[in-house]
């Protein structure tokens, strides 16, 4: 019994950082419709800044972690206007998939030649060790508790941005109908450019999370996290808020209940499948909706 529950916080933890990465995936394509599979590389940039100023400059953690937040956020603006913008309105989808795949080459070729091919042992950002339940058979990590309640935060956050602000109101515009919204006044590159923003900043929170419960840093760090959270955002509805959040956590349990308990060789194997499987039983995903349009 302790061990599945032991098991089970350890999926919830990592389901909380796929949801965290699928909030960005799903913020972005939900506005603009476009997928950035580049999206996994820049959590590997905000693990290295983080690992950067914190392990080499000895800065504080809190204070790493804001500077790569706001790193990863000129990234991701730098990224949409000079790679995605260009794209938007007359390319096709392989196009936009085709720049994605470029953009994610370039950072991972990038950080290899300036950080090497060689493993970086990363600290903590979470010192706190966590805490002891019925009478220590269970142990559940801090970074595991930051990480479960960073991940509701933002969550909160984001639905509160979305449906209370301005700047949400215009990216639910955006997204309905980009026509419709710029009638209205909406400036919808701007609005674009915001969304690439937040998910680039969430990037950079993930990659912390990430690094700090799973303490080793390559240039490759976050390209299978990435592409586990676009499955877990499909599977929640790509475009829905709460669906990332359900679909993260979903499919982390998932993943470590199926190394505990199936086979650690197959647990990524039984994630992917469980992609085919949505992509068969319910396309639009847990909490996604079927649009009909009409000609």
């Amino acid at each position: 019994m302790m061990s599945f529950l032991t098991s089970f916080v350890n999926g919830l933890s990592l389901g909380s950082i796929y949801a965290i990465i699928a909030l960005g995936y799903t913020m972005v394509y939900g506005i603009a419709k476009m997928l950035n599979f580049a999206h996994g590389d820049f959590i590997m940039v905000g693990c290295y800044i983080i690992f950067i100023f914190s392990s080499n400059l000895g800065l504080n953690p809190v204070a790493a972690i804001l500077i790569a937040i706001v790193l990863c956020t000129l990234l991701g603006i730098t990224t949409e206007r000079v790679a995605y913008r260009p794209l938007r309105n007359a390319a096709s989808p392989l196009a936009v998939l085709i720049t994605a795949i470029g953009v994610s080459y370039f950072l991972e070729n990038l950080a290899l030649l300036i950080f090497g091919a060689d493993t970086k042992s990363f600290t903590s950002v979470v010192p706190w060790a966590g805490i002891s339940l019925f009478g220590g058979s269970l142990q559940i990590q801090g970074i595991t508790i930051v990480t479960i309640l960073v991940s509701l935060l933002i969550l909160i956050f984001l639905q509160l941005f979305v449906h209370k602000t301005r700047e949400g109101q215009a990216m639910l515009a955006v997204s309905q109908d980009r026509g419709a919204a710029m009638l209205m006044g909406i400036d919808v590159n701007k609005t674009i450019t915001l969304t690439f923003a937040i998910g680039s900043a969430l990037a950079a929170v993930a990659g912390a999370l990430l690094a700090s419960a799973y303490p080793s840093l390559t240039p490759y760090t976050g390209a299978m996290p990435g592409i586990k959270a676009f499955v877990a955002a499909v599977l929640g509805g790509i475009g829905s808020i709460p669906g990332a959040m359900i679909g993260g956590l979903v499919l982390g349990i998932i993943e470590i209940l199926s190394r505990t308990y199936i086979s650690s060789q197959l647990a990524d194997a039984i994630v992917f499948g469980i992609l085919v499987v949505v992509l068969i039983v319910r396309p639009t995903g847990i909490l996604g909706k079927n649009i009909q349009e009409k000609v």
